[in-house]
């Protein structure tokens, strides 16, 4: 079957109301969007098979009077997804407006802006946790963003650590990041100021790695211990 622009259209009208309105009858949506209930139906059906609706029996003592209530239509996760990426899409309009408007530099402070939060928050979560180390307190502040951080150690070096990897499993950017970098590197200057050292970048999200890693070597040693040590030690 072919379906026409006004037939997707329509169809995107509805996800949208059950988006917004939570699961949905397909009365409550032809009421809502204007439609036949046939109309809504066949729309549903659409969504159904390509797995963004899914329906739902209603709760339990819900009743609309003879006969059985009628289904409920909810969003799945990939009918959520399809939404994600409209914001995707709109995201990157809008950076390239601003790229081509404002220039590199316009650019570049939105997308320091954006990390504001690393430097933001990281202090305050330090105090609130003084067992974890800094790179694990940059993986709390990273998953409270959305980000699903972790840390994990690098191998022993001539009996010495060689330092941690920072890994995102999740970029709630990546697909905006993938047009426009500058976000992936005002996110790696972030993480090396709150830690005052270099760290380098080894894989994102954003150009088809599985997980963002970012490499935060230990500090050489001296022979009085670094606070860094020192919280190793006690955690």
């Amino acid at each position: 079957m072919e379906f026409t622009r006004d037939d997707l259209s329509t169809r995107q009208r509805v996800a949208r109301s059950i988006l917004v309105n939570g699961p949905s009858t397909a009365a409550t949506l032809a009421e809502q969007l204007d439609l036949t209930p046939a109309a809504v139906r066949r729309h549903l059906d659409q969504l159904v098979e390509e797995g963004a609706v899914e329906p739902r029996d209603p709760r339990p003592g819900a009743s609309r009077g003879r006969g059985r209530p009628a289904k409920l239509f909810a969003l799945t996760e990939l009918g959520r997804e399809g939404f994600d990426q409209q914001y995707d899409d709109l995201a990157v309009q809008a950076l390239r407006f601003l790229a081509d408007t404002g220039g590199g530099d316009a650019l570049r402070a939105f997308a320091e802006q954006r990390v504001s939060f690393i430097e933001a928050r990281f202090g305050a979560t330090r105090e609130a946790h003084p067992e974890l180390t800094p790179a694990q307190v940059l993986a709390r502040v990273f998953t409270d963003e959305g980000y699903a951080a972790g840390v994990r150690e690098l191998p022993v070096v001539n009996g010495q650590s060689a330092g941690e990897q920072l890994c995102q499993q999740h970029c709630p950017v990546s697909h905006v990041a993938h047009e426009f970098p500058q976000l992936c590197e005002a996110e790696t200057q972030a993480i090396s100021r709150v830690l005052g050292r270099h760290v380098q970048r080894l894989a994102t999200i954003a150009h088809g790695d599985g997980v963002c890693t970012t490499c935060i070597p230990d500090l050489p040693t001296t022979s009085t211990t670094s606070s860094t040590e020192k919280e190793r030690v006690t955690s």
